[in-house]
C-alpha cells in the first residue's frame, strides 16, 4: 500500500471535507484494508457524470489496495431520500429498484475494478429488522436531532409537510454503517447529515465511528445548477460518444477545470501542466478535447473516443456546418427550454406543433445528434446548434 501521506493527497483530491482527518490518518496507519463505503438508492435508470464524482473516489480507495463496498440501497430507494426536497418524495416500487439496479451495476464497472469491487444490497439486513427492530432503531434518535437536518428544519418551519417515513431514511442509512462495519463513508455534501447518522449509531453499537469523506456536487452544462436528467444539464454516461463527446465541448473554460479536478484520472502534475499551457496563451479547447476523449473513452473506449473527436471536429471545424448560420440568445427559466418551445423561440420552426411534427419525423439535430426526445430540456447557459431539415441552422445561447 501507499505511504500514508500519499494516500491522504489522493483521497483528498477534490474531496470537500473529511471528517475526521487525523482519524483516517491513524485507520491507514495500521495496513490494513479499509472497508469503503458508498451507497447509492436506484431511483433512476442511468448514471450521469455527475454521480461518477463519488464513485471516481471510491476507485481511488480501490487503486489505494482497500475493500471498497458499493452498496445499492434497494431498500432505502423504497423510503425516498428526502434529501433537498422541500416535499415528500414518492417511494418507488420493488419492481422499479430491481431494473435500475441492474444497469447500476453495469455501468459502475466502467469505472470500478468489478473483481476489487464487492456489490452489496441493503434490503439483506434491513428486511430482516422487521417492524420490532426498526422501532428499536427509531428509538436511538430524537425528532429533535432528526430537526437539525437543514432540509427538514426548513419545511418544518414554513409548515411544510413531513412524512414519519422520512425520518427512517437517514436512519437506515446509517444502519447500513453499522450492518457494514464501515471504516470510511462517502457521499455527496448534500449527504453529510446522513453520514453522521451513521457515525452516532455505529458508536451506539460499540463499533469504531466511520470517517466520512464528502464530495461536491457537480455542476451541470449550464454551469449553474447541480447536474441533473429532469433539469436537461446532464451527461449520461450511458449516451453515444458523438454526445458525451459533444456536450463536453459545449462547457465553458472556467467550467472545465472543475470538471477536469472532478472527473479526470490524470495526475495532478498533468492537470497542473495545462493550466501552465493556459496561462502560457494556448488555446483551452485544446484542453477541452483532450478530456472530452478521455471521459469517452473511460464509458465507451480508445476507439471510439478517437472517432468521436474525429467528428465533432469534421462537423465543426472543417466546413459542414454553415459559416452564416444566424445567433440566437434565448431567456430560458432554470429548468431550461425544452426542445419544441427553443426550436419555435429561435425562429427555425413556425410553431410548436410543427416542431413536435419534424423531431417525430427525424428532422431535427442538436449539436450534430438527431432529436427522438420531445421532451428533451436544453440547459440555461449552454450553447448549442440546432439544425431543422437540411437548410436550417441557428447557433442558440440560452441564459
Amino acid at each position: 500500500m501507499a505511504s500514508v501521506d500519499k494516500a491522504m493527497e489522493l483521497i483528498k483530491r477534490g474531496c470537500d471535507e473529511l471528517l475526521v482527518e487525523e482519524e483516517l490518518a491513524r485507520k491507514l496507519a495500521t495496513g490494513r484494508r479499509l472497508r469503503v463505503k458508498l451507497g447509492l438508492d436506484p431511483t433512476a435508470p442511468d448514471l450521469h457524470l455527475g454521480h461518477t464524482v463519488v464513485i471516481n473516489k471510491l476507485r481511488h480507495f480501490q487503486e489505494l489496495g482497500h475493500q471498497v463496498q458499493f452498496l445499492i440501497g434497494d431498500f432505502t430507494g423504497m423510503i425516498g431520500d428526502p434529501t433537498g426536497k422541500n416535499q415528500t418524495r414518492p417511494p418507488l416500487s420493488r419492481d422499479d429498484i430491481a431494473r435500475n439496479a441492474a444497469t447500476y451495476r453495469e455501468q459502475v464497472f466502467k469505472i470500478l475494478d468489478p473483481e476489487k469491487t464487492e456489490i452489496l444490497f441493503n434490503s439483506s439486513w434491513s428486511d430482516k429488522l422487521g417492524a420490532e427492530g426498526i422501532i428499536r432503531l427509531a428509538a436511538r434518535y430524537t425528532v429533535a436531532r432528526m430537526l437539525e437536518r437543514d432540509d427538514f428544519g426548513k419545511r418544518f418551519r414554513t409548515n411544510q409537510p413531513i412524512a414519519v417515513h422520512e425520518f427512517l431514511y437517514p436512519l437506515m442509512q446509517g444502519y447500513d454503517s453499522v450492518a457494514m462495519k464501515a471504516d470510511v463513508e462517502l457521499g455527496g455534501t448534500d449527504q453529510k447529515f446522513n453520514l453522521l447518522v451513521g457515525r452516532e449509531l455505529q458508536k451506539d453499537y460499540g463499533q469504531e465511528p466511520q470517517c466520512i469523506l464528502t464530495m461536491p456536487l457537480l455542476e451541470g452544462l449550464d454551469g449553474i445548477n447541480k447536474m441533473s436528467k429532469s433539469l436537461g444539464n446532464y451527461v449520461g454516461i450511458a449516451e453515444s460518444p458523438n454526445e458525451i463527446f459533444g456536450k463536453l465541448m459545449s462547457i465553458s473554460d472556467q467550467l472545465m477545470w472543475r470538471y477536469i479536478e472532478l472527473l479526470s484520472f490524470e495526475p495532478m502534475t498533468t492537470v497542473r501542466a495545462w493550466r501552465e499551457r493556459v496561462a502560457g496563451g494556448r488555446n483551452p479547447r485544446e484542453i477541452k478535447v483532450l478530456f472530452a476523449r478521455e471521459i469517452v473513452a473511460r464509458f465507451h473506449g480508445a476507439r471510439a473516443a478517437e472517432q468521436a473527436n474525429e467528428e465533432f471536429e469534421r462537423r465543426f471545424r472543417h466546413g459542414e456546418l454553415p459559416e452564416d448560420m444566424p445567433e440566437v440568445t434565448l431567456e430560458a427559466p432554470e429548468e431550461g427550454l425544452v426542445i419544441p418551445q427553443l426550436l419555435k423561440q429561435a425562429g427555425l420552426v413556425p410553431s410548436v406543433s410543427e416542431a413536435v411534427r419534424m423531431i417525430e419525423q427525424g428532422g431535427v439535430k442538436l449539436d450534430g445528434e438527431r432529436v427522438s426526445d420531445k421532451a428533451l430540456r436544453v440547459a440555461r447557459g449552454r450553447k448549442v446548434v440546432a439544425q431543422v431539415g437540411k437548410r436550417r441552422f441557428a447557433r442558440i445561447a440560452l441564459r
